[in-house]
């Protein structure tokens, strides 16, 4: 089945030459775009698209605002940040906010293509970059806990479901996703989310999709 793809950006060109070069991928299908946050809210329930490619400044609403409401009103639709900006005030909002990605403009079609490709699989896409910025994130939230963040006796603290679930968060899925994949309930992922959160000193999803990704959990 074909990625139904959408794409939120205020400059038309950028539309136009986006929508040319997916136009020849056989299993990318363009269902609408927007110019402004506000416009992709008020288009995606009609659109109902698998990946969204979300520029940050936009008039109207920001990409980082309207990030976090799509997520939460269409937990699965992906979004992808396209932009021309990576920097800490750009990237870590971003991710907070529910992106899965995190990629600049200037980047080969050919690998925008597999990027989507992948997110719409379930992988998360960093531009290294921002990979670098979320890392030096993660060691600072460390360095600033109580000694525990992190380490190897935290890790063996959690049980093999909550390992399970840390995984899963690391591939970039969302909780719905979860407890599809581990036939539970969201309420139990939330549970286990917040349990090994809690155990690994993190305050947040993010920092523990980081350690994971680096200690290779994530496969």
């Amino acid at each position: 089945m074909a990625i139904r793809l959408f794409i939120a950006d205020d400059h038309a060109m950028v539309r136009r030459g986006l929508q040319v070069f997916l136009a020849t991928q056989s299993d990318i299908v363009w269902v609408g775009e927007a110019a402004n946050g506000q416009e992709t809210l008020d288009r995606i329930a009609e659109a109902r698209p698998d990946v969204v490619l979300m520029d940050l400044n936009m008039p109207v609403m920001n990409g980082i605002e309207t990030t976090a409401s799509l997520v939460q009103t269409w937990p699965d639709t992906k979004v992808i940040v396209l932009t021309s900006f990576v920097d800490q005030d750009h990237v870590l909002p971003a991710i907070q906010a529910g992106a899965k990605g995190f990629l600049l403009k200037d980047i080969e079609p050919e690998a925008l293509v597999e990027a989507i490709r992948r997110v719409h699989e379930g992988r998360v896409e960093l531009h290294p970059d921002a990979a670098g910025l979320l890392v030096h994130h993660l060691s600072g939230a460390e360095r600033q806990g109580d000694g525990k963040a992190g380490t190897d006796d935290a890790l063996n603290q959690l049980t093999p479901r909550e390992l399970d679930v840390l995984r899963l968060i690391a591939s970039g899925k969302s909780n719905k996703e979860i407890s599809e994949s581990l036939v539970i309930t969201e309420k139990t992922v939330k549970t286990h989310v917040s349990h090994l959160l809690d155990k690994l000193g993190f305050s947040d999803r993010t920092q523990a999709a980081i350690y994971a990704v680096k200690r290779g959990i994530d496969s």
